[in-house]
């Protein structure tokens, strides 16, 4: 599966839940998340994705760490589970507790 496919996935299903998935882009930063994830209860993630099995590059990781020093949720997704959980987690109020330990590295 290609990372495109997962990213429209991330969008259809987040607008499902009753939100927007926006695509970021902010020249002068490159590495920053593909998308602005906003969920319902003013909840705000940061999501990069990548193809199966795939890795952030060492410029993503920086820019994901400057976004946890200041206090955002960063997500890495490369599967549409990982976009069900990443919801799923949401439902239940648990998003930020496994983002936290690392469930989406």
């Amino acid at each position: 599966m290609r990372e495109r496919n997962i990213e429209t996935y991330l969008r259809d299903q987040v607008r499902k839940a009753g939100g927007a998935a926006m695509k970021w882009v902010s020249p002068g930063n490159s590495g920053v998340p593909d998308r602005i994830v906003f969920l319902p209860g003013g909840r705000v993630v940061f999501v990069e994705l990548k193809a199966p099995g795939r890795k952030p590059t060492q410029l993503q990781k920086v820019q994901h760490e400057r976004l946890r020093a200041l206090g955002q949720l960063v997500a890495v997704i490369d599967s549409r589970e990982k976009v069900d959980s990443l919801l799923e987690y949401h439902e239940e109020g648990l998003l930020e507790y496994a983002i936290q330990e690392g469930m989406f590295r």
